[in-house]
């Protein structure tokens, strides 16, 4: 793709463009338009400025070996360690500075100086070597958002141990499978955690997976979150992470030099098959693609309070709630409640009382900010944010604009952001004091990632047509492979034309003019309607876009016909005025084919604690058929509900 108007005025012909303000332009971290060119005109090499970003515990020499595609390899004659780059290193200068703040579901609160949390890694480090953990033994998380989580992944990191995060919402099935697919033989737990008001056991959930799990577990650690609430019995493998912590305290554990390539984590994902992918990242090339983007693109800088509002349990959390922050020295902000508990003005409370600068969240998130009203954001002075940032999802003008409006003031840019769990960081995304802001469009490339919307045969489309979006040359922070071995990861996402090897994302795309890119949503969330396919992100953006909707996700029933699930602002009635000014919009957008045969008002849609809406479940209910289990999700109850609307509607 050709590179962005890049130097901070309006790209011709685009009057719909946002040009980086001044005074942040001024200050930002990246600010100079040559760095596009720089890596033009470098290649790989240009990446050494990630890398320069870490402490190296033997430097590298080679920048990326390419001599086995698409098996490649960053910095691979470099050694470092994880928790020297996000803890150690810091102490010298900000040994009393916050390195993370907690706010807990019932209003409690901890914080963590950057020695604190030297001295309760270095603690848990040691208690599990006493354990037995030894280097490149995986230790499975199994925790909701305490600080106990971010530390724990930090104290293995320190042992080389790699750490196998299963996010706390998933069943014990889920938890047996990913224990065993990660061949992990240690596992880090808790008593139980906080949703709304109630107390759910997480270590039975945990015990459960034990019995499920083919493999047996050497030793499992049980932090104590819930205290006199819920007392649960420890076997005698099992230890009070507590216990652990204090027999420990004070030592300090020599850390393990990891070569670059040597795996940090693993994490999986959805596959194509229904079969979890375990997503392997190794330490060098992740942690300086992450650190680099942290600094670069959502100008994160040691004296910030920062927030990146995802779970842990995700990739957005590993790479921007933790690893990117702590490595650049800034305090990160880790929440463990619901955005509307106690109260719907919850985040901006924090956001004022904390003086957060930077905030990370995602476009679902916001659709629910706007459904609650502007009043919450607006009773709060958040006049302390200098940057907003979006990531998961396609953020649609009218959602980015109020988030801009009522929560960045009218002027704080909006950076928003487009990256996988694969590709371990973010890969396009506008330079907020280099690049102009196009709402509704995620931005080009990053300086160094050649993205590419093709057509099947992997042709470059034309401005404007809708394509598959692809990566044509390797970036730092790329998986280092799968956990299922070669052939799954070959066949999943690489193809291989004269060109050289290309990089499946497994997203539909269409990129302008000026080289800006629109995310269509996953190529296999397709509808096919009376002989037409319907990208489902093209048909939601379209019912967004009707005055009082909030939020949609589109469907196809076992007839082919459209289902179309709305939800609308708090005063805004969901009578049959609105029901035909959807479809009007539709046949508008898209054309008479694309009226939806129902729709569908519900007060929420069915969400995943990392917020991705259930279209799959959705898909169920529009089709009459059994739907499984829906405790994982952030919002159970309201499925029974949809459920019901849409029976009535049927008989």
């Amino acid at each position: 793709m050709d590179n962005p108007g890049t130097d901070g005025r309006l790209v011709d012909g685009d009057e719909d463009v946002v040009p980086p303000p001044a005074d942040f332009r001024q200050r930002a971290a990246a600010s100079d338009p040559a760095v596009y060119d720089r890596f033009d005109r470098e290649g790989r090499d240009a990446w050494r400025a990630a890398a320069d970003l870490l402490t190296w515990d033997r430097e590298y020499e080679t920048v990326l070996d390419d001599s086995d595609p698409p098996f490649y390899e960053w910095f691979p004659d470099g050694r470092l360690n994880a928790a020297v780059n996000c803890v150690d290193r810091h102490l010298d200068e900000r040994r009393n500075q916050l390195a993370i703040r907690w706010f807990g579901k019932r209003g409690e609160r901890r914080s963590y100086t950057y020695l604190d949390l030297h001295r309760e890694v270095n603690a848990v480090a040691a208690g599990l070597r006493e354990l037995g953990v030894e280097e490149d033994d995986v230790v499975t998380l199994y925790l909701p958002m305490i600080p106990e989580l971010p530390i724990a992944m930090l104290a293995c990191a320190r042992i080389g141990a790699p750490h196998n995060v299963v996010f706390a919402g998933l069943s014990a099935e889920a938890l047996a499978t990913r224990i065993d697919a990660a061949d992990s033989e240690f596992l880090i737990t808790c008593d139980g955690y906080y949703r709304r008001e109630d107390a759910f056991n997480q270590k039975s959930k945990a015990d459960n997976a034990r019995i499920r799990a083919e493999g047996e577990l050497s030793a499992a650690v049980v932090v104590d979150r819930l205290g006199d609430e819920l007392a649960v019995s420890l076997g005698d493998d099992e230890h009070e992470y507590d216990a652990l912590v204090e027999a420990h305290d004070g030592e300090t554990v020599e850390p393990v030099a990891r070569d670059a390539t040597d795996l940090l984590f693993v994490m999986y994902t959805s596959g194509t098959t229904g079969r979890p992918k375990g997503v392997e990242h190794a330490t060098g090339g992740y942690l300086a693609h992450v650190a680099w983007t942290t600094r670069k693109v959502l100008d994160v800088r040691p004296e910030d309070t920062y927030w990146c509002a995802a779970d842990i349990g995700w990739i957005t959390g590993h790479s921007y709630g933790v690893y990117g922050p702590l490595a650049t020295g800034t305090t990160t902000v880790l929440y463990e409640g619901s955005p509307d508990y106690p109260d719907r003005d919850r985040v901006w409370d924090l956001i004022e009382r904390n003086a957060v600068s930077v905030f990370y969240t995602s476009p679902t998130a916001i659709r629910s900010f706007m459904k609650w009203g502007a009043e919450y954001p607006e009773s709060h002075d958040l006049s302390s944010i200098r940057l907003l940032g979006t990531v998961g999802e396609s953020i649609t003008p009218k959602a980015w604009r109020w988030y801009r409006d009522h929560v960045g003031g009218g002027d704080a840019p909006v950076v928003d952001t487009w990256w996988q769990t694969e590709t371990g960081a973010i890969a396009l995304a506008t330079l907020p004091g280099v690049t102009p802001m196009k709402p509704g469009k995620v931005g080009p490339p990053l300086p160094g990632i050649d993205a590419r919307v093709v057509d099947e045969d992997g042709e470059p489309v034309d401005p404007g047509e809708s394509g598959y979006l692809t990566l044509a040359s390797p970036w730092p922070g790329m998986l280092r492979g799968l956990r299922e071995g070669d052939e799954r990861y070959l066949r999943e996402y690489w193809l291989e034309g004269g060109d050289g090897w290309r990089y499946r994302t497994g997203d539909g795309a269409t990129v302008d003019e000026d080289g800006y890119v629109t995310i269509l949503g996953r190529v296999d969330d397709v509808i096919n309607v009376r002989a037409q396919r319907f990208n489902t992100g093209e048909l939601e953006a379209a019912i967004v876009d009707a005055d009082g909707v909030t939020e949609a996700a589109v469907v196809g029933d076992d007839d082919g016909r459209i289902v179309a699930y709305v939800t609308t602002k708090s005063a805004v009635e969901p009578d049959e005025g609105l029901r035909d000014t959807i479809a009007d919009r539709l046949a508008s957008a898209v054309g008479d084919v694309a009226r939806p045969d129902r729709i569908v008002f519900t007060p929420e849609l069915p969400k995943t604690r990392s917020g991705k809406i259930m279209r799959r479940l959705l898909e169920d209910i529009a089709r009459g058929e059994e739907f499984g289990d829906v405790s994982a999700l952030r919002n159970p109850e309201v499925v029974g509900e949809i459920e019901s609307t849409v029976r009535e509607k049927r008989n």
